[in-house]
């Protein structure tokens, strides 16, 4: 049998028309279009666009956006579900108890036909948001909010999360954090989502593997744990000592390092722009200053001065941007999982399309011919 490869690192497991990711000059396209190229387009075009695999004329863009505003609300009984979830859990745990909910009561729910799963798709991908915002309000006190159709998808979101329309680069920011979260080639949410369409289970079903995936620390929570870290810190006259200790005992820091890039997420640096744009319109640079700082000592100490391709990822300055926003921490990776939706639905579709079961082999290391008495 072949070398084990620790975590399939450096695996080719499939083919994918869906994104592209050249981890040494640092590039990520979307259906081969750089993402730097993509974050001005609304984020309804982009899941067209990766649901289509071409962006949508102007017609085609307009009919979209309208069909997917028409399928954010909640029926009553998947907002029952919320009310009903213990308010202590993760917002990912009731996103996915709402998630398996909707599938019972999916029109389309035995029919695996392409053009079934591009309905079943486009509900999911309308109602997430409104599920998170959902499930926060009803564990605060809060009365639910229906959505408004005239507002974009990241706009919309951040309505029904505080009760009021947010500012223009607020409603622009929260809508290319879904951009940027969309896709991501083969991750380890997206490998869960694919091996479980690669059974021809539904895909209600294969979206929530990715969402018990996407909840562990080392994928979606690290954007929870950048918020902790900033959080810790407090203040940007303390931030060169921590980090140096941290480094001094050998600690990992979050948001720091990426399985597939050697320099600087593509991702980080939009991140990055924006979480200074949003800093200097709130006239508060704590934060920032703080990321910026954690940043600097981690590329001196670690990438110039021991050679280690230790660069901020995407989750360090989505991080620092959740905070401008002032969104609660612990809807940090569910807010991930809005965007995230729309990729392993895409890697779904391609998956049933050119279906080969996924079922890799592993090598025994246990004993042989025991004795049974």
């Amino acid at each position: 049998m072949a070398d084990i490869k620790d975590g399939l690192e450096g695996i080719l497991a499939l083919e994918t028309s869906i994104s592209f990711i050249d981890g040494k000059e640092g590039v990520l396209e979307y259906r081969g279009r750089n993402i730097q190229d993509l974050i001005d387009r609304s984020f309804d075009e982009i899941v067209y666009l990766l649901l289509h695999r071409q962006l949508p004329n102007e017609k085609e863009h307009e009919d979209f956006t309208k069909l997917l505003r028409s399928k954010r609300d909640l029926d009553e009984s998947t907002k029952n579900v919320l009310r009903l979830c213990n308010y202590n859990i993760e917002a990912m745990d009731a996103l996915r108890t709402a998630i398996s909910h909707m599938s019972h009561c999916d029109p389309d729910l035995n029919d695996n036909s392409f053009e079934a799963n591009i309905r079943k798709a486009i509900r999911l991908i309308a109602k997430t948001p409104t599920i998170v915002s959902g499930f926060q309000r009803v564990r605060e006190g809060e009365t639910l909010l229906e959505p408004d159709l005239t507002l974009s998808h990241g706009a919309n979101f951040l309505y029904m999360l505080k009760g009021e329309k947010p500012s223009s680069l607020e409603a622009r920011i929260m809508e290319t954090d879904f951009i940027l979260s969309a896709e991501h080639e083969l991750n380890a949410s997206t490998f869960s989502t694919r091996v479980t369409a690669s059974t021809l289970s539904d895909i209600h079903s294969a979206i929530i593997s990715g969402l018990g995936t996407l909840k562990g620390t080392l994928h979606g929570g690290a954007r929870l744990a950048v918020i902790n870290l900033v959080d810790d810190i407090e203040s940007p006259e303390k931030t060169e000592e921590y980090i140096m200790d941290l480094i001094r005992n050998k600690q990992r820091i979050m948001g720091f390092g990426h399985r597939v890039y050697k320099t600087i997420d593509p991702r980080a640096k939009i991140f990055k722009k924006m979480a200074r744009e949003i800093a200097e319109e709130k006239d508060d640079m704590k934060w920032y200053t703080i990321a910026e700082t954690i940043e600097n000592v981690v590329i001196r100490e670690i990438v110039e001065k021991k050679g280690k391709p230790i660069y901020p990822n995407v989750d360090f300055y989505a991080g620092i941007i959740y905070k401008y926003l002032d969104l609660p921490a612990r809807l940090a990776t569910a807010i991930f999982a809005i965007g995230r939706i729309s990729g392993w639905i895409a890697h779904c579709l391609e998956q049933y399309k050119n279906n080969r079961l996924i079922r890799p082999r592993a090598k025994y290391i246990g004993e042989h011919n025991v004795e049974v008495k």
